[in-house]
């Protein structure tokens, strides 16, 4: 992927972001070209190598991100009962970055936590996972995030009533 100086990404894991610069730093006696990618008031730096496309992707375009919303209605895939599975198995499925795995980790907390506890590393994943997605949603449809958050729990009580 090319991406440029006032380019809208998303980063896997700090979410909606606009490349500010990009840089040659020295690592290692190696040098690498970065994106600066300023995420509400944090700069991360993402090299340029050959893990960018898992690191850094455009927003989903208006027409695929609205068919995210049959995800979000979906009904919710088990999760494994032992916090700690549960941790390892929501990271990979987070680590593709892609705004259908969002979707997925938000549905499937979402239904978790209607029969049981959410313990604090559950309540961090949904609501970073929530965050990247709802800024994204703001971005490829053209609406306030606040709009945005209206609609995903309204999309997600309507799968949960569907249960």
């Amino acid at each position: 992927m090319n991406f440029h100086v006032g380019d809208t990404v998303m980063h896997w894991t700090f979410g909606l972001g606009e490349i500010v610069r990009l840089e040659e730093r020295t690592l290692l006696g190696q040098n690498t070209l970065y994106y600066a990618i300023k995420v509400h008031d944090l700069i991360v730096w993402v090299p340029a190598d050959d893990n960018l496309e898992s690191r850094l992707r455009c927003p989903t375009p208006a027409n695929r991100f609205k068919k995210l919303f049959a995800i979000l209605t979906g009904a919710g895939e088990p999760l494994p009962e032992d916090r700690q599975e549960r941790k390892i198995w929501l990271i990979e499925q987070l680590k593709d970055g892609r705004a259908e795995s969002l979707c997925r980790v938000i549905r499937d907390l979402s239904a978790y936590q209607h029969s049981k506890s959410l313990n604090e590393n559950d309540r961090l994943l949904l609501k970073r996972a929530q965050n990247s997605l709802l800024g994204e949603w703001g971005f490829s449809l053209s609406i306030p995030v606040t709009q945005a958050e209206n609609d995903l729990y309204r999309l997600l009580n309507s799968g949960l009533a569907g249960d």
